[in-house]
């Protein structure tokens, strides 16, 4: 119920729970194909605002497009076939914020209004990463922090590579590895910074995915702490469960023993009693002698 909320609040909530099969199967089927089309924000980026070659830049407004067009049809088809039209939006208003600033990005590219164009294609390509990063919160869990190390690894390996590749004052794979570190961690310690449009561009899209990757990273260390003390805890009320069982079997059987040897003892003495009211009802001569 918690993770429903949270996901509800950054508007990646879904179909409604009460909504019909029709649009929770539609849902499943479009997830993993949406997920691809948001990654491929990231090649638009690239070949819109880091490439020079005129057949780049035109494959990136090409991928823009087809994000906006794509995005735009599926919110388009949900609200179709959702029974619940206000709550899905509502559920879902990242998706909503992605189809207007695309929408917006691909107005503005070619017009005065360049740099704010920029500035929405990044915004889109943050909320697009933030919505195709839904199905990782699987790695919020203690199992997921040795997945969570990996993917930091690889980001950061790939980010110093981009980094040696676009910025002309970075002579080394080391020095590129450095300022993707230092960028991604919002650390910024300006001995090596960017000085070009391209690997500024590039610093931004690091920064937002940093934040994501030490984000993650805090998160799964926490939950791997917060598991640990949870097994611990199981393990003591298991525990603690076995003592109690067993002192409820121990008193349990001191009590039956009790009970037994008491019966016993009041059989005895009602034998001991039925005994000796034969022999006095034999000497008064009221029963005969067997």
């Amino acid at each position: 119920m918690a993770t429903h909320i949270l996901r509800r609040v950054l508007g990646m909530g879904g179909v409604p729970p009460g909504d019909n099969a029709r649009a929770h199967s539609w849902e499943r089927r479009l997830h993993g194909v949406m997920i691809a089309i948001a990654l491929a924000s990231v090649a638009s980026v690239y070949c819109t605002e880091l490439s020079d070659e005129a057949g780049l830049r035109v494959v990136g407004r090409v991928l823009e497009w087809g994000i906006f067009v794509a995005f735009g049809a599926e919110l388009a088809w949900m609200l179709h076939v959702s029974s619940e039209k206000l709550r899905y939006l509502f559920n879902n208003w990242l998706d909503v914020l992605i189809v207007l600033f695309a929408g917006l990005a691909l107005a503005g590219a070619d017009t005065e209004w360049v740099a704010l164009a920029r500035l929405l294609r990044l915004a889109t390509v943050a909320m697009l990463l933030t919505r195709a990063s839904a199905p990782l919160r699987g790695l919020f869990s203690p199992g997921g922090l040795p997945y969570v190390f990996g993917l930091a690894m690889v980001a950061f390996l790939a980010a110093g590579a981009g980094f040696y590749w676009l910025e002309p004052t970075v002579h080394s794979y080391a020095e590129g590895l450095w300022l993707a570190f230092v960028t991604g961690a919002t650390v910024g310690y300006g001995d090596i910074v960017p000085t070009n449009t391209a690997a500024r561009l590039f610093a931004v899209l690091i920064v937002l995915v940093g934040l994501t990757m030490f984000s993650l990273v805090t998160a799964s260390l926490a939950a791997f702490f917060v598991g640990e003390d949870e097994k611990l805890l199981r393990r003591q009320t298991h525990r603690d469960i076995q003592h109690v069982k067993q002192d409820m079997a121990r008193l349990i059987g001191d009590e039956e023993a009790q009970v037994r040897r008491e019966l016993h003892a009041d059989i005895r003495r009602l034998r001991e009693e039925v005994t000796r009211l034969r022999e006095e009802l034999r000497r008064q001569g009221l029963i005969r002698e067997e």
